[in-house]
């Protein structure tokens, strides 16, 4: 098991920096494809950002992922770290333009994500080129990491 990217004990996780309306101004995807809530800390100098995704018993998935025991997908969660890496690239990087998500390696499931849940979303920018970057990402839920990946975009 990796270590978290960011030490969560360092940081007051009740504080908000940007809320859903912030992130709505910079990231395209609205309604049922939302699927970053708030981002609580980042840290520029050294390419860190840590936001959330709160598992709700309406999220659209629910009813059919799966019947009698709802588990995010995770796709879904990689959605989400996605989100993560866009907002942290637009509007605390100042990456202009719109940022495709242009792939995702080294993938790991490690357990489930049920609702009422709050997925903490760790990243780290590990790479910025002039239309590209790389991002590692873990999804942590109750000091467990859940999932990790690495995340690349590209401004489009």
């Amino acid at each position: 098991m990796p270590a978290p990217l960011i030490d969560l004990s360092t940081i007051d996780l009740s504080k908000i920096e940007f809320d859903d309306e912030a992130i709505a101004e910079v990231n395209p995807q609205s309604y049922e494809m939302s699927q970053l809530d708030g981002i609580i800390w980042h840290d520029l100098a050294n390419m860190l950002c840590l936001g959330y995704k709160d598992i709700t018993d309406s999220e659209f998935w629910i009813r059919g992922h799966l019947p009698g025991r709802p588990i995010m997908p995770g796709v879904i969660m990689v959605e989400s770290a996605a989100q993560l890496c866009s907002f942290f690239m637009k509007r605390i990087y100042g990456l202009e333009g719109f940022i495709g998500f242009s792939g995702i390696g080294k993938t790991k499931f490690r357990n489930t994500v049920l609702p009422g849940s709050r997925l903490h979303l760790l990243g780290h920018i590990d790479k910025v080129r002039s239309r590209q970057f790389s991002a590692t990402v873990q999804g942590i839920v109750d000091d467990t990491i859940v999932f990790d990946t690495i995340i690349s975009g590209m401004r489009v």
